[in-house]
């Protein structure tokens, strides 16, 4: 069988045309919309299943699901087959200790989505595949009634990006942009301080990624692993050999090439810079806007099969004068206002200008707060009472697009770019904003 077609004969081709389409506006027939979902009873288990289950999925997504009284794992998905059966025996092994015979067989698996999509006992979806898989899945999911728990980065472009929140939006499903960094207390504290004046008004923000972008030279085709369908992991991708680097090790849950090749990732750039910039833009309060400046420099390797940023350095300005500088050295954030500052670095202690300042406690009159929890409570709690996540897909976009910004600017030789957050476009510059749009699809690919 063609691989390009599922169990059902839909191809992958027909299912992307399907799905993004008209602006994302179009119903995909084969797809059998789930239960309307009102606020869900407390004695009622929210149905999720997992769509992909990588390093990411398996180690940082699916133990909390499998952990909450308030979710049920009731299906598993990936295209590489050996993933399926490490992730399904965790789900089996779990719920059988609750079971006389300490077995449990109730979690089906494919290596089809669409498969997921239909069935009408899914309430909610977890993605975890790599980057390029995230927007059209994630539009298929709601249009089929599902709520969407996304690993970010969310997009590969700004143009999806506002695809999908606006498809999110239409269809009124509950979105989570899955970054853990707005429950991590010390960002938390750091946000909620400099949102209350604590430092009085920021004039500038800066902010860091870690470095791990690599080069790699090029590689010779090899023979695809029988447990992986290379051509679903492609997807939308334009076709390539398969490789090693370009996708990830087989039977491994190392950190994977694709990372590093910017069909499917842009690096560290958007990587770790969707939960820095997250919090630097949370912080300013501009996490559902963006900057109106942007000029950015960069360096790519010269040659090879990863081709991301092995380093940056971005200048931003916001509306107010804000400015924020990013770049690539350690993982941080610091706000600097015209009373005191607060660096808050990635697992450690937030460090203050003042020692009163470390002290600062916010009381009731304090009208900025936001709850400290996880970023998959955050998202079953919103499932449960079809609240609005802390970060949902607009959220996720624009954060997602703040670092499109930089990489664009980068892409054009370091040229500064003005920008226009509510209509989203470049001023005056269509060279740019040719770039605010993937071009690397597969036919018919029409995003």
């Amino acid at each position: 069988m063609d691989k390009s077609q599922s169990r059902g004969g839909i191809s992958r081709r027909s299912f992307v045309k399907g799905v993004l389409s008209a602006g994302a506006a179009v119903s995909v027939p084969w797809i059998v919309p789930s239960r309307a979902r009102g606020a869900v009873a407390p004695s009622e288990r929210i149905n999720v299943a997992m769509i992909g289950v990588g390093r990411q999925g398996i180690h940082a997504n699916l133990p909390p699901f499998l952990q909450s009284k308030d979710t049920q794992i009731t299906a598993i998905c990936d295209v590489d087959a050996w993933r399926i059966q490490q992730a399904v025996g965790r789900v089996n092994r779990h719920y059988g200790k609750s079971k006389p015979s300490g077995k449990y067989k109730g979690c089906r698996t494919t290596g089809d989505f669409r498969e997921i999509l239909a069935r009408d006992d899914i309430d909610a979806v977890m993605i975890s595949t790599p980057d390029h898989w995230h927007v059209p899945m994630a539009i298929a999911a709601v249009k089929a009634g599902k709520d969407v728990c996304c690993e970010k980065p969310l997009t590969l472009s700004i143009h999806e990006g506002r695809i999908l929140a606006d498809t999110v939006k239409r269809y009124g499903r509950v979105f989570r942009t899955d970054s853990e960094f707005r429950s991590h207390w010390y960002f938390h504290r750091t946000v909620e301080l400099v949102r209350n004046g604590r430092i009085g008004k920021v004039h500038t923000i800066r902010a860091g990624v870690p470095r791990g972008d690599v080069a790699c030279g090029p590689q010779p085709e090899m023979p695809t692993p029988k447990e992986l369908d290379y051509d679903m992991w492609l997807g939308p991708a334009m076709p390539a050999p398969y490789t090693l680097h370009r996708v990830h090790t087989p039977k491994s849950f190392r950190r994977p090439g694709w990372m590093r090749v910017r069909d499917y990732c842009d690096g560290m750039i958007t990587n770790w810079g969707t939960h820095l910039l997250d919090i630097a833009q949370w912080g300013n309060g501009t996490d559902r806007t963006g900057p109106v400046e942007v000029q950015a420099t960069g360096v790519y390797p010269t040659d090879g099969l990863w081709n991301v940023l092995l380093s940056f350095d971005a200048q931003y300005k916001y509306a107010d004068g804000v400015t924020m500088h990013y770049t690539m050295g350690k993982p941080f954030v610091r706000f600097e206002g015209d009373e005191g500052w607060i660096h808050a670095e990635y697992g450690k202690k937030p460090q203050y200008s003042s020692e009163a300042l470390a002290k600062e406690q916010l009381g009731s009159d304090d009208q900025i707060r936001f709850p400290l929890r996880s970023e998959k409570l955050d998202f079953i709690e919103c499932v449960k009472t079809r609240g609005q996540t802390l970060a949902d897909a607009e959220v996720g976009h624009r954060t997602n697009s703040a670092c499109h910004l930089a990489h664009i600017s980068i892409m054009l030789g370091g040229q500064k770019l003005r920008w226009d957050p509510v209509a989203e476009v470049f001023i005056d510059n269509d060279a740019a904003n040719r770039l605010t749009r993937r071009t690397a699809f597969r036919p018919p690919w029409t995003l």
